[in-house]
């Protein structure tokens, strides 16, 4: 049986990662705001990326895997831009943690 991963885009501009069956009737249970919790909070949604699977158990372990991304991964998936995805993926966690501290000083600093 086929199956889903797809990103949503909140209203709020952050993204959130699921897995179904249905990709249809699960878009409109996000949008109808059935399920209580995180896009609950930040409608409306809009899909930005789909990804069909055909074991479930390959979809529910590649969604997984996406929500341990950065922003920055979620969004060169988003966009199709292989290079920069397998940019961010050969980076070591310590050189992620390096930047992205790097980052918040630049933008606090005067």
């Amino acid at each position: 049986m086929a199956s889903w991963v797809y990103i949503l885009r909140c209203a709020d501009g952050s993204y959130y990662t699921g897995c179904t069956t249905d990709i249809g009737q699960r878009l409109a249970q996000h949008q109808a705001g059935i399920f209580s919790g995180y896009t609950s909070t930040r409608l409306p949604v809009e899909i930005v990326w789909t990804g069909e699977f055909q074991v479930i158990h390959d979809a529910i372990d590649f969604e997984r895997k996406i929500k341990r991304w950065s922003r920055a991964k979620k969004e060169s998936l988003i966009e199709g831009d292989w290079e920069r995805l397998q940019a961010l993926a050969s980076r070591t966690r310590s050189e992620a943690v390096r930047g992205s501290r790097r980052a918040r000083t630049e933008r606090s600093s005067p």
